[in-house]
């Protein structure tokens, strides 16, 4: 009866864990690399071009390269959680951020050696910019009850183009090593800057729902409109809220990725991210329909999806036939994680195990 017991226990809570699929994932991952390839978990320690200590790997640039997109699925967490729906915008708002960044920093010319801003001037434009976009969705789902998906397909259809009007269609550059820092490594620091982006993203949000009830009406307003606004909430500000928190991590993002090339291309640029950032709101076991969510999870689910995304590249798989690889990869997991699946596979476990102690005890 106390292994019975046990055993119960054990199931229940594989049941109830949202983040075991994506560690799950993570785990596989990692196995599948020692086996094939050993020397994909080597970090090296070595100097740059400039002569400054970097540490480089594949692990390295896992937490590199995952950074953008483990920002964006913060932002996108929250919209799921509140309003039942998903931004699909969030990869043309980079491209706005990125291009607001470009014009302040650049003035009226079109490279800069020497800025024509303060950085921290142009970093907060550009992040008036994204929250102005995501006031933008956030009002036409709150306010005009618009579905969340085809709301922000507006931005998601005009979006690059604004970005390059507001340049006059030009490819504008920045050549100051400072900028370049912030996508790339600080003189002296061996770990990648977005890295250190990324952490602070990731504490502010910890607090943010830690020592405020930002979470709890997030939930609440996913999970029942009517019964928020009986408890004296306003469900439309908390919809317009979280759109503005995703705009601003969209700013965050255009930082990076705009750092990290010195300039922008507007058709490419995140292309396709947000797809990236719903999956990995769907990999951390989040209902996409909204309500109670977790955000590690959803952070651990983005880090999932850029370790696969390196060892496809790692295997020499050619870039059109990646996103097919991942698809497929992703699709296999994140039904594994829907909960009506893992019902019934926690069934057939515990049907397996009865059977098994009912085995057990006719020996006996």
């Amino acid at each position: 009866m106390a292994k019975e017991r046990s055993e119960r226990n054990l199931l229940s809570f594989f049941s109830g864990r949202q983040f075991l699929i994506p560690l799950a994932a993570l785990l596989a991952l990692v196995l599948f690399n020692l086996i094939v390839d050993p020397e994909f978990f080597r970090v090296t320690y070595g100097r740059n071009s400039e002569g400054y200590p970097v540490l480089s790997g594949n692990l390295v640039s896992i937490l590199d390269d995952g950074s953008e997109l483990a920002i964006l699925a913060i932002g996108m967490t929250l919209v799921t959680a509140a309003s039942g729906g998903q931004d699909i915008s969030a990869g043309a708002v980079v491209a706005i951020c990125g291009s607001v960044l470009l014009r302040v920093l650049c003035g009226t010319g079109v490279a800069s050696g020497q800025l024509q801003a303060p950085i921290i001037a142009a970093f907060l434009v550009c992040c008036l910019a994204g929250i102005l976009c995501g006031a933008f969705n956030g009002a036409l789902v709150a306010f005009f009850r618009i579905q969340p998906m085809i709301a922000t397909l507006i931005l998601f259809t005009a979006g690059r183009s604004i970005a390059a009007w507001i340049n006059n269609n030009e490819l504008l550059r920045v050549t100051d090593s400072t900028f370049a820092c912030f996508g790339g490594y600080i003189k002296g620091v061996p770990i990648p800057t977005p890295v250190f982006i990324a952490v602070i993203c990731f504490a502010a949000v910890w607090a943010l729902l830690r020592f405020t009830s930002l979470g709890l009406y997030v939930q609440s307003v996913g999970i029942s409109e009517k019964t928020s606004r009986l408890n004296g909430l306003d469900p439309r500000i908390i919809k317009v809220g979280v759109f503005v928190i995703m705009g601003f991590c969209c700013a965050v993002a255009a930082l990076i990725k705009v750092s990290r090339l010195s300039t922008i291309n507007y058709s490419v640029i995140a292309k396709d991210i947000e797809m990236d950032a719903i999956l990995a709101v769907a990999l951390g076991g989040n209902p996409l329909s909204g309500g109670k969510f977790r955000m590690s999870s959803s952070i651990l689910g983005a880090y999932v999806i850029q370790f696969l995304t390196t060892t496809l590249y790692k295997l020499d798989v050619q870039s059109d036939a990646l996103s097919a690889y991942k698809a497929a990869a992703v699709i296999l997991l994140v039904v594994l994680s829907a909960p009506a699946v893992r019902e019934k596979l926690m069934k057939l476990l515990g049907s397996v195990t009865e059977q098994k102690s009912s085995a057990d005890g006719g020996r006996i």
